[in-house]
C-alpha cells in the first residue's frame, strides 16, 4: 500500500485557472507525441505524475459520487484538479456539485475525438467548480465515447492536472483500472454491498490490473448489524475509512453543496492526508 499513499503532487500556479468557454466546435488534439502514461497500478508513479484515483461504489446509493466529488474539492486547493464523471447513464456529476448549467464541455461533446487529446485545450474548455475542472455526463445526451476517447482524455488530463478523480460506474471500470494509482471502494454496511464489491474486486482482476490498491471506505448504517470487522473479512481488505449515514450528506448533494466540510470531507483529507512515500 505504500506506492499508493504518496503525496500530492504540487504544480506551479494551480491557483491560475483558465475560464470555461461556451462548448467547444472543434476537439482539441495533440500535435505531437505524448507520454505513454498507462499505469499497471502505482508501481512506477514518477514524482511529478498525476495521482489518479477511481471512486466506485459496491452498488448503487452507496456514496461514491458524493466521495469522488469531496476528493475534489478537498485536493482543489493543493494541486491542480479535476473531477471526471464516468457513470455513463448518471444524472452527470455536474448536478451533484452544481454547475450544470454553466458551459462548457460534457461528454457527448468528445465523441468524434480521434487520436490523442491536448490536455491544456481540453482543461480550458470545462466548466469549473471552484478550484476544480469538471468533465461530467450529460444527462440530456446519456452515455459515454468510445473506451479509446475516455482514455485519451484521462491521458490528456493527467498530463497537465496533479489529482485527477474519477466517479467511476461499474461497467466503465475495466477499461480505466489499470491507469489508476488506486481504488476506491465505497461499500455499504449490508449484504447486497458486500456482494457488490466482490464483483467490483473480481472486475478489477478481470482488467488486469488486480495488483492496484482498493482503499476500503464503508458506509453505515448498518441495517442488520454488519460491522466494518465483517465487511474487511470478507473482502480481505482493512478500511481506510468510514462514511456514516448522516441526512447532511444526502441534503448537500441535493443542493451541489459538496465541499469542505461534513463527514465526506473528512473522509476524503483522511484518504488524501494518509498518503506518505
Amino acid at each position: 500500500m505504500s506506492d499508493a499513499r504518496a503525496a500530492l503532487p504540487t504544480l506551479p500556479g494551480d491557483d491560475l485557472v483558465a475560464p470555461a468557454r461556451s462548448r467547444c466546435t472543434e476537439v482539441p488534439s495533440a500535435t505531437g507525441p505524448r507520454p505513454d502514461r498507462a499505469r499497471a497500478g502505482a508501481r512506477d508513479h514518477p514524482e511529478d505524475a498525476a495521482l489518479v484515483l477511481a471512486v466506485v461504489g459496491a452498488r448503487g446509493g452507496a456514496g461514491a459520487s458524493t466521495v469522488a466529488a469531496a476528493l475534489a474539492r478537498v485536493g482543489g486547493p493543493r494541486t491542480a484538479t479535476v473531477l471526471v464523471d464516468l457513470v455513463p447513464d448518471g444524472a452527470g456529476v455536474d448536478l451533484l456539485v452544481g454547475v450544470e448549467d454553466d458551459a462548457g464541455v460534457r461528454w457527448p461533446d468528445l465523441a468524434g475525438a480521434r487520436g490523442a487529446l491536448d490536455g491544456d485545450e481540453l482543461v480550458a474548455l470545462l466548466p469549473r467548480w471552484g478550484p476544480v475542472a469538471v468533465l461530467s455526463a450529460d444527462h440530456r445526451r446519456p452515455g459515454l465515447p468510445s473506451p479509446a476517447v475516455v482514455v485519451a482524455a484521462l491521458e490528456g488530463l493527467a498530463a497537465v492536472h496533479g489529482l485527477v478523480v474519477l466517479d467511476v460506474g461499474r461497467d466503465a471500470l475495466v477499461p480505466v483500472a489499470p491507469r489508476c494509482d488506486a481504488v476506491v471502494l465505497v461499500v455499504p454496511q449490508d449484504l447486497a454491498g458486500v456482494a457488490g464489491a466482490l464483483a467490483v474486486l473480481a472486475r478489477l482482476a478481470d482488467a488486469g490490473a488486480p495488483g492496484v490498491d482498493v482503499l476500503l471506505v464503508t458506509r453505515g448504517p448498518a441495517p442488520g448489524g454488519l460491522g466494518v470487522a465483517e465487511v474487511e473479512t470478507a473482502l480481505g481488505l482493512r478500511a481506510a475509512a468510514r462514511l456514516p449515514h448522516r441526512r447532511s450528506v444526502a441534503r448537500a448533494g441535493e443542493r451541489g453543496a459538496v465541499g469542505l466540510g461534513g463527514p465526506a470531507a473528512r473522509v476524503a483529507r483522511r484518504l488524501l492526508d494518509g498518503r506518505s512515500r
